[in-house]
């Protein structure tokens, strides 16, 4: 029987990274600044997860998938691969300005890949944080192209100023971007298609402008109008709010009692602690997780229940089923 798995990080440096993993998520990082994102769980032909501890240690994520199919997703065994990517990102510049493209668009590339839709949960904001989701009410695709072309870029971006615990919902097709200051956790198709749009006039690591992807970018728009957090809902599972819902996950927050009950229903869940500290029933041979841990519950394992080893109200979790 697969055990719930835990993954080894992958760790991606780059100019606007910090060190906040190591204060936010209890991460022992090597020296430097840049460390950008921290990918969790994923299943790319270039990045995969591998497992960290267990008679499966060293296999891939990808590996489980080919091998282990139906006892790792259940229902939706079939898959050739995991669908979905799921990282940390520590921004303490802002991000370039992307847009992705959807599942129509993806497919024509040479090679072809999946869409990017995607969901933003805000773990920490800086006073002063803002991120980007979507564009200003009454900007087309036209009054986008000339902003980008003129430098005009931020006067149709619509911004947000979000708290933490916020949820950003971003359809492929959305223009968006992070902002300084900002560590969120998020869930995405497994896709690496980013369109850069605009990069605030800065230069990468080699002195040089990083290019942008205005002609592909501008036709990947297709999500007009400003985007705005997600109202949280209520679900018959108590302490569990519905974050976010789509063709591809279900993105839930969890404020759990002194236990809480998940999986069962013949599907994989993914969890994230954000705040607080959980166990798992001994008998799996895990250790406790704190903030920044990531396990990966197959279908075959049946319900777990999880012991809150927080204060009552501290611990939070995020909790992901594919769609």
């Amino acid at each position: 029987m697969l055990t719930p798995l835990l993954f080894t990080p992958i760790y991606r440096r780059y100019l606007w990274g910090g060190r906040r993993f190591t204060t936010l998520l209890g991460r022992d990082l090597p020296p430097g600044d840049d460390f950008a994102e921290s990918w969790e769980v994923v299943d790319r032909p270039d990045d995969q997860s591998v497992v960290a501890t267990g008679a499966l240690a060293g296999h891939t994520l990808g590996d489980l998938v080919t091998h282990h199919g139906r006892a790792l997703l259940g229902r939706h065994a079939g898959l050739t691969s995991f669908p979905l990517l799921f990282k940390f990102l520590d921004a303490c510049r802002d991000l370039s300005v992307q847009v992705h493209p959807d599942d129509a668009r993806a497919a024509r590339l040479v090679p072809p890949d999946k869409g990017k839709t995607e969901a933003w949960y805000v773990i920490d904001a800086a006073p002063g944080s803002r991120l980007w989701a979507g564009l200003k009410a009454g900007v087309d695709r036209d009054t986008l192209a000339a902003a980008l072309r003129e430098g005009r870029c931020e006067e149709v971006l619509h911004v947000v100023e979000p708290k933490a615990g916020d949820c950003i919902f971003i359809p492929a097709g959305t223009v968006h971007a992070i902002g300084a200051g900002l560590v969120v956790a998020e869930i995405q198709q497994s896709s690496d298609v980013t369109y850069r749009l605009h990069d605030w006039n800065r230069t990468g690591p080699d002195g040089k402008p990083r290019p942008l992807h205005l002609e592909a970018g501008l036709e990947a728009v297709s999500q007009f109008g400003p985007v705005a957090p997600t109202p949280r809902t209520s679900t018959s599972s108590p302490g569990v709010r519905r974050l976010a819902t789509c063709d591809y996950f279900v993105f839930d927050e969890v404020t759990p009692g002194a236990t809480w009950t998940v999986g069962g229903d013949d599907a994989c869940h993914l969890l994230a602690v954000v705040g607080g500290r959980v166990a798992f029933d001994e008998a799996w041979g895990l250790p406790d997780l704190g903030a920044g841990r990531t396990v990966l519950l197959p279908a075959e394992a049946g319900p777990q229940t999880l012991r809150n080893l927080g204060d009552a109200g501290a611990t939070k979790l995020l909790h992901v089923t594919l769609g």
